[in-house]
């Protein structure tokens, strides 16, 4: 016992010894790889210390001190930041086959989901390269788009059906949660031609529901993991964030396969009708290399993938939007003037007026701006040691880079009174030709607004959700007059980035 002791509590210092090692010798390293300029890491953690609850904001403030490039050690990853334009667009449209690959969270090993998933496969992947042909082709193309305009049309019209419906009971509407319930029932009507969550019923909110799942799935993937600073423990989960994911995981597939498995039934009873929906598409895709189609957990991935992208980031843009004009009336008032003189006595708003209610976009915009829908970027890795900007820095392989569009929206040298909401700022009034910001787009070529990123990593949904959202929106400003409740009126509405 005398000699075991000693050994003992001599563990903790050998350890301790072991990593201040690795630790510097990871400061002389980072010093001879030319990495850009960044705050002094501490031992073990890294910069951690200097991240809040709002990373993007945190981020932000560090980029005023140390440059739009800076280098942090995140745990023990190191991340290259980048916070304007034009370290963006070096990043994603020079540098972007270099930088192309995703960093995987450690919650996408889950089912190994990364091997599966458009969001997370390389993109020189073949699987990648045949999902995002499908989804181009098949799902999100003009053509495709023009197909579903009356499924656009019924989702609008149930969503004021259902808030007359509250507003004849004096209820107040929760905006995020019923343009969540719209754009998941477009979703889940494109896919497989049902709704699967209900406007009417406190049912579509019920624990087990296909829309509460999918929303605590939404909550729990955005949980800071420690798994993802310290990629040498993940496999220990100690914040049990994998196994919570698994779990989520386990239902929702659950729910899809079951879809799944009732259109096989219909479709060998039928003797392998047309398509009716794009299920029908993914199941009768036949891949060019080998004539293969995708395998089942490749269909639950995908599908996964497009709900969990496609809901919350519309409801949210929408909620942000409303909330937005409610504290500016003179706002709220032009837009509403704007579609009583488009749309005349028309009842409702339709697809093919949403191209003259040049207003209503610029608020679209100005949201997308303020609020994006991705703070931070879906985080890329770099496949190859890249010299960036102009070869001032270098950029390691397997390096983690992360483009904060929550910076570049507020900063102040590309955006004149950042803080203020202000969708005139992309209009192009009193000139004949387009100039400064209203030549500003949110497609990915303008790098100072890309709520939808960039390049062949930009989000293929961008035409489907920009769609609804305008549609969305534009009824809902339509139809009714709008004002905040009481508590609100008096309190102020909480426009934090938890707020809404």
């Amino acid at each position: 016992m005398e000699l075991e002791l000693p050994l003992l509590y001599s563990a903790p210092c050998v350890l301790a010894l072991v990593l201040s090692s690795v630790y510097l010798l990871g400061l002389f390293a980072d010093s001879r790889r030319n990495l850009p300029t960044g705050p002094l890491p501490l031992p073990v953690i890294g910069n951690l210390l200097s991240l809040s609850a709002l990373p993007h904001r945190s981020l932000a403030r560090l980029a005023e001190r140390h440059g739009p490039v800076m280098a942090l050690c995140l745990g023990s990853v190191t991340t290259v930041v980048v916070s304007s334009a034009g370290a963006a667009r070096d990043i994603l449209q020079r540098h972007d086959a270099a930088l192309s690959s995703r960093s995987i969270p450690d919650g996408a090993h889950v089912f190994a989901h990364y091997t599966h998933s458009m969001g997370w496969l390389p993109a020189t992947n073949p699987r990648w390269r045949a999902l995002r042909k499908v989804c181009s082709a098949e799902l999100f193309a003009p053509h495709r788009l023009t197909t579903n305009q009356s499924l656009c049309r019924d989702k609008a019209r149930r969503l004021v059906t259902h808030i007359e419906w509250l507003a004849h009971g004096g209820t107040p509407v929760a905006i995020g949660r019923v343009a969540f319930t719209t754009a998941l029932n477009l979703l889940s009507s494109t896919i497989f031609s049902k709704d699967v969550a209900d406007l009417d019923s406190s049912s579509g909110d019920a624990a087990g529901s296909f829309k509460s799942i999918l929303a605590e799935v939404n909550a729990t993937v955005g949980i800071p993991n420690m798994s993802d600073f310290f990629p040498e423990i993940a496999r220990l989960d100690l914040q049990g964030l994998r196994r919570r994911i698994e779990g989520l995981f386990e239902r929702l597939h659950a729910m899809i396969n079951d879809r799944i498995e009732r259109r096989l039934r219909e479709r060998a009873a039928a003797g392998e009708p047309p398509n009716k929906n794009f299920l029908d598409v993914l199941l009768n895709y036949r891949r060019t290399d080998d004539g293969r189609g995708f395998d089942r957990q490749t269909l639950l991935s995908l599908i996964s993938d497009l709900f969990s992208a496609g809901t919350d980031a519309s409801a949210a843009t929408v909620d942000w939007a409303m909330a937005e004009l409610l504290l500016n009336p003179k706002t709220m008032a032009r837009a509403r003037s704007e579609l009583t003189q488009v749309l005349g006595s028309k009842p409702e708003v339709e697809e093919s007026d949403i191209g003259q209610l040049k207003y209503l976009q610029t608020i679209i915009k100005e949201t997308f701006r303020i609020h994006p829908l991705a703070p931070l970027l879906l985080p890329h890795e770099a496949e190859m040691t890249t010299q960036i900007q102009g070869g001032c820095y270098t950029v390691p392989k397997g390096t983690r880079v992360v483009v904060n569009v929550w910076a570049i929206g507020h900063g102040g040298e590309a955006w004149p009174e950042p803080k203020k909401f202000m969708p005139e700022r992309f209009l192009d009034e009193g000139s004949n030709g387009c100039g400064g910001a209203a030549c500003v787009d949110f497609r990915g070529r303008d790098f100072e607004l890309l709520p939808f990123g960039s390049g062949r990593r930009m989000c293929p949904g961008m035409p489907l959700a920009m769609r609804m959202v305008h549609l969305m929106l534009a009824s809902l400003l339509h139809r009714f007059e709008w004002r905040m409740r009481p508590e609100d009126d008096k309190n102020g509405l909480d426009m934090s980035d938890a707020g809404l």
